[in-house]
């Protein structure tokens, strides 16, 4: 079966990982991996490499980024996508198409295929981010999709109500908690090697995403966080960059002059890598921001979290989550409550760690059909 994975960025690759290596070693399948969006692109890190760094061929690196992430360039990233994989798809033939999330540029790439009556397999279908237009892609693909493998029961449902079929719908758990479980993480020592970052300091790591629905208050929340993170003395502030979205160059610009001008400990990177950033997540104290990571990878450790705005409004919370408004006043709040509470509790809503295993028995059952 030639099995055609698509990754976009940094943050899909690093969950796809641990199936694209099964893939890889397995001689039913064919895989085809292809580049594109953030991936080719020197300003998100060329991120491209660590997929090569394991080992694993890239197919195709197309280049649909365009560094423009206003309303209307998100459009015309959009187009160019389309217009790309529309050539892509007429010139390589695949039996199946495998696809995550909910990125725009992942519902270019899908939706091009479409009229090739191309088979879709979509992981992580059934999740709701109210305070992002990811929802919108990420129903679209769900409804372009023939295979459906969902990281919860509850998601796995609204999966089912969305398409009005349970056929082909799995609840396969969290693809994220592979890489939790089989990780190799950086020690202290072995991550101030890496990185230069010394982590027995007590460290807030931060990950803040420009909120795509309520894109004209993104100036605004930056500024509210910046305020909140200059007087939250203390702790180092390890801060990863924002994703490719809309308005998402203005938190960029605000967190680099924030970085130079303040007397705080601040740590800004354009990326850790999977293995980086996960071990960043072990050893911080606590989270703030909101990326899903808050929700997924956090609930596995367990590490605390102050899940800011309604970027991931939607998600299952659980105990570890303190969610509040971007506010000065209000993260100041949360940061005091979660420096107070001392114990964590793990809750696991998302499997057992072998989605990857999983999904492949399933693949492996389509090759016989």
């Amino acid at each position: 079966m030639k099995i055609t994975v698509l990754t976009s960025s940094r943050a899909d690759y690093g969950i796809l990982r641990p199936l694209m290596v099964k893939l890889n070693s397995d001689k039913k399948f064919d895989l085809r991996i292809v580049a594109f969006g953030s991936h080719n692109s020197k300003f998100y890190g060329n991120t491209a490499q660590e997929i090569e760094k394991d080992g694993l061929k890239i197919f195709k690196k197309i280049d649909t980024l365009l560094i423009d992430d206003s309303p209307g360039g998100i459009s015309k990233g959009i187009g160019l996508t389309f217009a790309k994989f529309a050539e892509f798809w007429s010139e390589n033939v695949s039996d199946l198409i495998l696809c995550l999330g909910d990125r725009y540029e992942m519902f270019a790439a899908v939706g091009a295929a479409v009229p090739f009556n191309i088979p879709i397999a979509h992981i992580s279908g059934g999740e709701i981010t109210e305070g992002a237009i990811d929802n919108i892609y990420r129903n679209s693909l769900s409804l372009m999709a023939t295979y459906h493998f969902a990281s919860t029961e509850i998601y796995q449902e609204n999966i089912v109500q969305l398409c009005r079929s349970d056929k082909h719908v799995y609840n396969v758990g969290a693809l994220n908690y592979d890489n939790l479980v089989s990780m190799d993480y950086y020690s202290i020592e072995e991550f101030k090697q890496q990185f230069e970052i010394d982590l027995n300091h007590k460290t807030i790591l931060i990950t803040f995403h420009p909120e795509t629905v309520s894109f004209e208050r993104n100036t605004e929340y930056a500024e509210q966080l910046i305020l909140a993170l200059e007087e939250s003395g203390g702790y180092q502030q390890l801060i990863t960059m924002p994703n490719a979205d809309t308005s998402g160059m203005i938190i960029r610009e605000k967190l680099i002059d924030y970085s130079k001008n303040t007397t705080n400990r601040v740590q800004l990177v354009e990326s850790l890598g999977w293995k980086g950033y996960l071990s960043a997540i072990k050893l911080c104290s606590f989270l703030l921001g909101n990326t899903s990571s808050g929700f997924v990878e956090a609930s596995f450790f367990p590490k605390n979290v102050i899940n800011l705005g309604n970027r991931q409004k939607g998600r299952i919370i659980t105990d570890n989550i303190f969610c509040c408004e971007v506010e000065k006043n209000k993260i100041l709040t949360a940061i005091s409550k979660v420096t107070k509470k001392t114990e964590v509790q793990k809750v696991n809503l998302y499997g057992d760690g072998n989605a990857s295993s999983k999904i492949l028995a399933i693949l492996s059952e389509i090759t016989k059909k």
